[in-house]
């Protein structure tokens, strides 16, 4: 028989309230708005996004106790429509309920469509929780019934509140005597994640085994690299591994590409969530050096949805040789961040009258659109004319990157400014 003693020890110390809740203070603290529902009893359908381990589950619990509604929790890794369906049907007997779907992103169209009825006759409210961008996962009829919420890291104040929070309420903790005398460790390696470091104090207290055990950076680092061949995908590697992931395709190794891929899969990692990261590095790692890249990228997300686990393996294996052995260039990103900086610094400048959209009598009168120069009637289908702003004139914000292709660029764009600008 299980005691409280056998529950995680982020469990235990789960919050019932908002009062003992750490972060996320833009949406639950004085006169926000999670803030208002809990104190008014009242709930409605929601979804929560954000990472692991910032309390998504316990804020759901949190509002379905004050709500006074019976709470039920689904897994979407695990639970299909004949779950969804059974839920329905407790509510029809029952009353209303508050149904907390975990890792909703994982329910395919089919589970989705099914829950729209009773939410939205009121039967259900739902809270779903993901960690992924719900305007990619969430079918729109749904995500249009539901507030979305995003949940941020937790700070390393909050992250130390909770710590605070463990060694003075946990019986446990108590009992070993656990004293915090260093714990920069700890909040770097929780990575703004609440649940992991709750894990990573109770592996420390657990590997040590003695009484009293005094916390330091030095005990925490040897307990961590002594257990970092497990792969957590909901906390302590999933970050690590897809950052070595990337890197590996961005350093031209196919082969630390391929390990670390393995890896990612064998821990249960959502291959529509790697694909969509190969899909970001061809633009922003590759980009015009080999605009193939993104194409592929694209098609092998496609390709994933389609075929789903395990099937899609062979995908994503393809795609990532592909982009790791790719000739690599960050131009386009350098030239977007050089952009917004501009945009931020000088975003008030005045377009061109030419360049204007002048669809009434009173634009065209004011001059908009006057002397615009239309490309294709000219030699080469270039005009001399300026499109930046006056003060902006000649700013040079896209520097090809040093590759075959993008050399071709840099020749013709050198041509152009030349006859342009003189240089």
């Amino acid at each position: 028989m299980s005691t409280v003693k056998d529950m995680p020890l982020a469990e235990r110390l789960r919050p019932k309230d908002l009062d003992t809740f750490a972060g996320q203070q833009h949406l639950v603290g004085k006169g926000q708005v999670l803030r208002r529902m809990y104190e008014q009893g009242q709930v409605t359908s929601m979804i929560f996004w954000g990472p692991p381990g910032t309390g998504k589950t316990t804020l759901a619990n949190i509002l379905a106790a004050k709500a006074g509604l019976p709470f039920v929790s689904l897994s979407a890794v695990t639970a299909g429509v004949k779950d969804v369906k059974e839920t329905i049907q407790l509510a029809q007997k029952s009353g209303r309920i508050l149904l907390f779907i975990d890792e909703i992103h994982r329910f395919n169209k089919a589970q989705q469509d099914s829950l729209l009825g009773a939410v939205e006759k009121g039967l259900i409210t739902l809270i779903g929780a993901t960690t992924e961008n719900p305007s990619f996962e969430v079918i729109r009829a749904l995500l249009s019934r539901c507030q979305v919420y995003v949940l941020e890291p937790f700070t390393d104040q909050d992250l130390a509140q909770l710590l605070q929070q463990a060694v003075e309420k946990d019986a446990w903790l108590l009992e070993k005597k656990v004293h915090l005398e260093e714990t920069t460790a700890l909040l770097r390696l929780s990575g703004g994640d609440g649940r992991k470091l709750l894990n990573l104090l109770e592996l420390v207290v657990q590997t040590v085994g003695t009484i009293p055990v005094v916390v330091t950076d030095q005990l925490v680092e040897e307990v961590v690299h002594s257990r970092m061949a497990a792969y957590d995908k909901t906390g302590e590697m999933h970050y690590d591994l897809v950052s070595a992931f990337i890197k590996s395709m961005r350093g031209s190794d196919p082969n630390a590409a391929m390990y670390y891929l393995a890896r990612m899969l064998e821990g249960g990692e959502d291959p529509k969530f790697i694909a969509r990261r190969m899909l970001i590095l061809a633009s922003e790692d590759i980009g015009n050096a080999n605009p193939n890249a993104l194409l592929l990228a694209t098609s092998c997300f496609q390709a994933v949805t389609m075929l789903g686990y395990p099937e899609c393996m062979l995908t994503l294996s393809q795609t990532a040789i592909y982009l790791a052995a790719s000739v690599k260039s960050n131009a386009a990103y350098t030239a977007l961040q050089k952009a917004r900086k501009l945009a931020r610094e000088q975003g008030d400048q005045p377009v061109p009258l030419a360049l204007r959209n002048a669809p009434t009598a009173l634009m065209k009168d004011m001059q908009y659109g006057k002397d615009y120069q239309y490309a294709h009637d000219f030699t080469g289908n270039f005009t001399h004319m300026e499109f930046l702003p006056e003060a902006l004139s000649g700013t040079v914000l896209y520097e090809p990157g040093m590759n075959p292709r993008e050399e071709e660029m840099r020749k013709r764009l050198r041509e152009l400014w030349r006859s342009k600008y003189g240089y």
